[in-house]
């Protein structure tokens, strides 16, 4: 072989290691996505949350959760109704103490229901935050490597830059490196809610 064939050669798989050992193989070789090379990195926490597969997961149980709340919620409002329709049809034939009595109770009956729903309420969002919180943990090392890949320092909200360009949002890579590393989460949650 002449060195210029030679030198091309090497050239070519010093460039793309990958694909000169996909060929030999006979393995389609796919796109390498690109990290660009910036000191700053922009990203929307909302949708990298909302689209990965870990974020809908938790939407689906929260809304689920929300939605038998919600049931729970409008069973009792109608048990509630009708048992005040018959504490008032009740009022004419009763002495005021008695009526005052069980008046106060049914009041004191509603506020320790409202106090429990309120509660499950707070719950259900508390278990979303979070949820957020270990999908930015869990995300971590992905968050760690298109920084060290593009050369950044920094990885900031892109609602909170006020001008950049859209090569520097990472967003769409991060999705899809967090679902291939930590997929719905599922099988973690699971985990930590045995122990």
């Amino acid at each position: 072989m002449t060195a210029a064939v030679l030198a091309a050669v090497f050239g070519f798989l010093a460039v793309s290691p990958q694909a000169g050992l996909a060929q030999q193989l006979g393995t389609p070789v796919a796109p390498v996505p690109e990290v660009p090379h910036s000191a700053i990195l922009t990203l929307e926490s909302d949708r990298l949350f909302s689209e990965s597969a870990f974020g809908k997961r938790v939407a689906s149980e929260i809304e689920a959760e929300s939605a038998v709340l919600s049931a729970e919620n409008r069973k009792m409002e109608a048990e509630l109704t009708a048992e005040e329709k018959q504490l008032t049809e009740r009022r004419r034939a009763m002495e005021p103490a008695a009526f005052r009595a069980l008046a106060d109770a049914f009041d004191q009956k509603v506020q320790n229901i409202r106090r429990t729903q309120d509660s499950k309420a707070r719950a259900l969002s508390q278990k979303a935050d979070k949820a957020r919180g270990d999908f930015l943990r869990a995300a971590r090392p992905v968050f760690e490597a298109l920084m060290q890949e593009a050369g950044a320092s920094v990885i900031l909200e892109r609602s909170n830059v006020f001008l950049s360009a859209n090569a520097s949002d990472i967003t769409d890579e991060a999705i899809s490196r967090i679902d291939a590393a930590i997929g719905d989460g599922a099988a973690a949650a699971n985990t930590g809610q045995d122990q």
